[in-house]
């Protein structure tokens, strides 16, 4: 069993690798390796793509790759497995975002990435924040409403599909948290520093078979 963290150079991927290591150790979940290698995401049982920055220059970085994101949508898209964005990883799959400039996403989400807008609160959306689950998910047994999760970000995902929308949180508006169709799920919030919450929606990721 292999979970490949995708390096495409958007983010210090060092706190995500060990969550995820540790996680795997304790759920006995397999190996986890970071890599911008096409052939590793294509032999992958699951796949994570984090992401830090803003959505253009995230989907060009890992646009201008090619092997590496075709393998991506290979991987995702026809092999069917596991697929996990965190933070700008999970705006990707939305259909566009809006940050900036007009830009695609990967279309796996029917939604869109906008500015947060919360009159009277700073923005960007930054510290613990409680779950509103909205539908339940393999990924998230064990998580109830009113769990804690760490966010920093100043654009969200508008989700058109209801039933794709699977949590969110309150600040000044709802605001995405999880989104997840199929074998695919993300998180706004960063799951490896969102201590015992992240740590669990990490374990239940790498025992989730779909």
């Amino acid at each position: 069993m292999l979970t490949v963290l995708i390096d495409y150079e958007s983010g210090n991927l060092h706190s995500a690798e060990k969550a995820f290591q540790r996680m795997a150790r304790e759920v006995g979940g397999g190996e986890v390796i970071v890599s911008d290698r096409a052939e590793d995401v294509l032999r992958a049982d699951r796949v994570v793509l984090p992401g830090d920055g803003a959505f253009p220059a995230c989907a060009k970085a890992l646009k201008g790759r090619e092997n590496l994101f075709d393998a991506l949508r290979e991987v995702v898209e026809v092999k069917a497995r596991p697929f996990m964005g965190i933070c700008v990883g999970m705006q990707l799959m939305a259909r566009v975002g809006h940050e900036y400039e007009e830009t695609a996403g990967l279309g796996w989400i029917d939604g869109e990435v906008g500015r947060i807008q919360a009159e009277g609160l700073k923005v960007p959306h930054m510290g613990w924040n409680d779950l509103v689950i909205d539908h339940p998910h393999p990924v998230l047994d064990g998580i109830d409403s009113g769990r804690h999760a760490y966010f920093v970000h100043s654009y969200h995902m508008r989700v058109d599909a209801p039933e794709q929308l699977l949590a969110h949180v309150d600040y000044g508006q709802p605001v995405t948290a999880i989104v997840g169709r199929d074998t695919m799920i993300g998180t706004q919030f960063h799951p490896e520093k969102s201590q015992e919450t992240g740590l669990r929606m990490i374990a239940n990721f790498l025992s989730w078979a779909p």
